[in-house]
């Protein structure tokens, strides 16, 4: 005697060892035992063996007219004994009856399962809407296999080729586009990406990098919807200054302004006066909206995403010849020793008389010039920078004693061993395409111009930082526990001294019109302005603020991905430049390993020959092969120069970069991600 079972989805049989009332022993052909209820038995028979009867009945099934047994089936609930009398004959062998089960089993969208054995069939409307999804399932396999034969052969489908960054980046697993790419891989063997761009998909590599970071933070586009700027209605009084700010020529979001009253009076007083978008915006509106969903302005060559419209950053930067809405940061120096005794917080309107470029005049305007040794006349905007001469004279010295006395917290000087860069993409103010031509010049750290504005806003943020921690009212701040090799930076909502600057809190606060963090500081600022003591009270966060921890995390994933999209695009135009210029060969330094940087321009890249060279020392290598899509760049050793840059092998700051694009689209898996690192 033998038995047929159900188990998991599987029919299979097995030969009757013992019964009793509620289970029987049974083995397989494999001399397997197995022990059943009798629930789970559908037939028991003689013959044929149980392997024969599961081959005869699966062949058998196979011919079966799927629509005849569908017509043969009575409306109510039926066992498949009963469609096997319909079907056969009245007296269906024991291999007809199985056959029966298995045809009833594998064809569930003309008969649902009603219980063991038994089915009920399904409405006419019904089946013509499975038969439908059948057909139409497939015509989709069909059009998965057409399209993967396609990406074989070399040719990429119009369909595939529109869906092109969506199957790299953020991929619908489910789409036949993305299967078909999965599935000419699988074929070819070769890697996704390798295969897509043999296949002429991929026409930009700058299009690749920009669609690979759209997609996955600005899905929506990076246009502003229209919105309206609402004026400041507070009556503020105004300032009696006249102040200057110090920016780039690109910047349109100007944050800052400085102004210095009293000099040759014995006391000074330094004004740094802040935009102040808060005055006009609150917290949860729909401008508030727009800027917590970017979190910050994205920076790169040639281009950038504001955090705020244009139309806003208008309404509220400080722009020269107007009377702009401000906070300001008032503090009393004693001008012969430079020691601040007091500082004052005001909101007011400060009439903004230059806005300074300092990629202009860092040129003129050297240590020699601020300390009146230099005779040479100014080339841009004279009149305004002898006019200015005295006051950033005495905010040069200021800054130079503010960064001394930074130093002494810090327990050793800050080291300015590497350039920076400034990029000049030619698009005429519109998105680059990624073939304009591109110029890199240095920007030197620690410019006179560059060192006067960084140092009044480490000033602004701390005295700020300290003044809301004294109050009682919370805010975001940065802070660094040591100097320590691996102890990072942080953002949180205490005070906390930043080792890294050398002060005993970081607030920022002097770009609101750049970062939402420092928007957040302004509107706990000015309610301290306008309540004093009472402001914990008033202002919009309050003390352990679910909302406020959500903007640290929030923002701090923000503004690390927007960096090293920074990172990646200015490693892309570098190798841009490489390439317009047919630079062959170029002098670097060793910083670690296989890792080479270049000297004159931003450049960091592996070479082959430098591993064991001691870090620090100086390399000629040959620049062989870019790959514009991965940002790598092959090179070789030429020549060793027996010289050790002190500079290079002393700085502890130094982290070895990531160099290039690593990209994974891995098909056993299918799954599909890039991940751009940072690069020098």
């Amino acid at each position: 005697m033998h038995v047929l079972f159900e188990d998991g989805g599987k029919f299979l049989a097995a030969r009757l060892m013992s019964q009793s009332e509620s289970s029987i022993q049974a083995e397989m052909e494999s001399g397997k035992r197995v022990k059943l209820k009798l629930a789970q038995v559908l037939m028991q028979f003689e013959q044929p063996s149980a392997v024969e009867l599961l081959e005869q009945a699966s062949d058998l099934a196979k011919t079966m007219d799927v629509d005849l047994a569908w017509e043969c089936a009575g409306e109510e609930e039926f066992g498949f004994l009963q469609l096997a009398h319909e079907y056969f004959s009245d007296k269906p062998s024991v291999v007809e009856q199985a056959a029966s089960l298995m045809c009833l089993f594998q064809a569930p969208h003309y008969f649902r399962r009603a219980g063991k054995g038994r089915f009920k069939k399904a409405s006419a409307e019904v089946v013509q809407q499975a038969i439908a999804a059948i057909d139409k399932k497939k015509q989709v396999i069909a059009q998965i296999a057409q399209w993967a034969h396609e990406l074989a052969s070399g040719q990429c489908p119009a369909a595939i080729a529109a869906q092109l960054y969506k199957i790299l980046f953020k991929p619908d697993k489910n789409s036949p586009e993305y299967k078909a790419v999965v599935e000419a891989s699988r074929s070819t063997q070769t890697a996704p990406l390798t295969l897509l761009q043999q296949a002429g998909a991929i026409g930009s590599s700058y299009e690749f990098h920009w669609q690979r970071f759209a997609l996955e933070f600005f899905p929506k586009g990076v246009d502003f919807p229209a919105v309206i700027a609402p004026a400041v209605c507070d009556e503020l009084p105004l300032a009696s200054v006249q102040a200057f700010s110090i920016d780039d020529s690109q910047t349109t979001e100007i944050d800052d302004a400085l102004s210095v009253q009293g000099i040759g009076t014995g006391q000074v007083v330094l004004g740094i006066h802040i935009a102040a978008p808060a005055l006009a915006l609150s917290p949860g509106q729909p401008l508030d909206k727009l800027a917590r969903e970017r979190m910050s302005t994205v920076y790169m060559p040639g281009y950038k995403i504001t955090m705020l419209p244009d139309n806003v950053v208008q309404r509220y930067t400080l722009a020269q010849g107007k009377d702009c809405p401000s906070l300001s940061l008032y503090v009393c120096i004693d001008e012969a020793t430079l020691e601040i005794v007091g500082s004052e917080t005001r909101i007011e309107r400060v009439p903004i008389a230059h806005n300074l470029r300092h990629d202009q005049l860092d040129t003129f305007v050297s240590e020699q010039w601020l300390r009146g040794e230099a005779t040479e006349a100014p080339t841009e905007r004279p009149s305004v920078l002898l006019a200015l001469h005295e006051r950033l004279s005495f905010l040069y010295r200021l800054a130079c004693q503010l960064k001394a006395q930074r130093e002494a917290v810090r327990g050793k000087p800050e080291t300015f061993n590497r350039p920076d860069y400034n990029f000049r993409v030619d698009s005429s103010g519109d998105a680059p395409r990624g073939d304009e031509s591109v110029e890199i010049s240095v920007r030197r750290r620690g410019a006179p111009l560059d060192l006067i504005v960084a140092e009044c806003m480490i000033l602004a943020n701390s005295t700020w930082g300290q003044w809301l921690a004294q109050l009682g009212v919370p805010a975001i701040y940065r802070s660094q526990a040591s100097l320590a090799p691996g102890v990072k930076v942080r953002m949180g909502t205490k005070a906390a001294p930043h080792a890294g600057i050398g002060v005993k809190s970081y607030a920022w606060s002097t770009s609101p019109l750049r970062r939402y963090v420092d928007l957040v500081n302004q509107w706990q600022l000015i309610a301290c302005a306008k309540n004093g003591a009472t402001a914990a009270l008033v202002a919009p966060f309050k003390p352990k603020d679910a909302e406020l921890f959500a903007i640290v995390s929030s923002f701090d994933a923000a503004y690390s991905a927007y960096g090293m999209f920074q990172n990646a695009m200015e490693r892309y135009w570098t190798m841009r430049y490489v390439q317009q210029r047919e630079i062959s060969e170029l002098i670097g330094t060793v910083i670690k390993e296989d890792l080479v940087r270049a000297e004159d321009i931003p450049l960091v890249i592996s070479v082959l020959g430098v591993a064991g060279l001691p870090r620090g020392a100086r390399v000629k290598v040959r620049l062989d092969r870019m790959d514009f899509l991965m940002l790598e760049v092959s090179a070789s050793l030429v020549e060793r120069f027996d010289v050790v840059s002190a500079n290079q092998a002393a700085d502890e700051d130094d982290e070895e970069p990531a160099i290039g694009v690593h990209l994974a689209l891995d098909v056993n898996e299918e799954s599909a991600q890039v991940s751009v690192p940072s690069s020098a």
